[in-house]
C-alpha cells in the first residue's frame, strides 16, 4: 500500500470502526438470491432396501469365507514322505507309532483308578510327544533329513520303552494291592 493511504487509513480509523452493515442486511440479501437458496436444506432420511442389506451381508461372508479358505491352505504343513527319506526309518515309524497308542490305552485305564499315577505318568510322555512333534516340524527344513529322522525314531523308541516300564509298574502295584487285601483277608 502507499504511504498516504496508510496514513489516511490510521487517521480515520475511528470512522471506519463506527461504521457497520445494519441487522436487515442479510435478510435483503436473501430476498434477491435464487428460491433454492433461501429455504433452509433439510436432511433426507438414508433408508437401504432389505436386499441391499442381504446383498452386502452375503458379500462380506463370501470375501471372509475365501480369506479363511486361503488362510487354512497357507497354514498346512507340508507332509514329508518319510518313506523318500529312509524306507526302514518309516516302517519303524509306522510300527512304534501303533505301539505308543496301545500303550497310551493301556495307561489310560488306570486314569480313574490312580489319577495322581497317571498324570505324573502322562506328563512324562506328553515331554517326550512335544519333542518328537518338535523334531517332525524341523524335517521339512533340515538339511540332514536322515539324522532328524533317525532322532524321531529314537524319541519313538525311547516313549515305547517308558510307555512299557510305566505300564510294568502299574501291574506291580496292582499286584501288589492284590496282595494286601488277600494278606488282610487271611488275617
Amino acid at each position: 500500500m502507499s504511504k498516504r493511504l496508510e496514513s489516511f487509513i490510521e487517521m480515520n480509523r475511528e470512522e471506519f470502526d463506527e461504521l457497520e452493515p445494519s441487522a436487515d442486511l442479510w435478510s435483503r440479501i436473501e430476498q434477491h438470491l435464487p428460491p433454492q437458496y433461501n429455504e433452509p436444506k433439510k436432511r433426507e432420511a438414508k433408508t437401504f432396501s432389505l436386499g441391499f442389506v442381504m446383498r452386502v451381508a452375503a458379500s462380506v461372508i463370501l470375501v471372509m469365507g475365501i480369506s479363511f479358505a486361503v488362510y487354512l491352505r497357507n497354514t498346512k504343513k507340508e507332509v514329508i514322505d518319510l518313506a523318500a527319506i529312509n524306507p526302514e526309518y518309516a516302517q519303524q515309524q509306522i510300527q512304534y507309532t501303533s505301539q505308543i497308542e496301545t500303550k497310551r490305552t493301556q495307561l489310560e485305564s488306570i486314569a480313574q483308578s490312580e489319577p495322581e499315577l497317571y498324570k505324573e505318568f502322562n506328563s512324562q510322555i506328553a515331554k517326550m510327544d512335544s519333542t518328537y512333534k518338535q523334531l517332525n516340524s524341523e524335517l521339512a527344513t533340515s538339511p540332514n533329513q536322515e539324522r532328524v529322522l533317525h532322532a524321531m525314531i529314537r524319541n519313538l523308541q525311547i516313549q515305547t520303552q517308558v510307555l512299557s516300564q510305566q505300564l510294568s509298574v502299574i501291574e506291580q502295584y496292582n499286584n501288589m494291592k492284590k496282595e494286601q487285601k488277600n494278606g488282610i483277608k487271611n488275617i
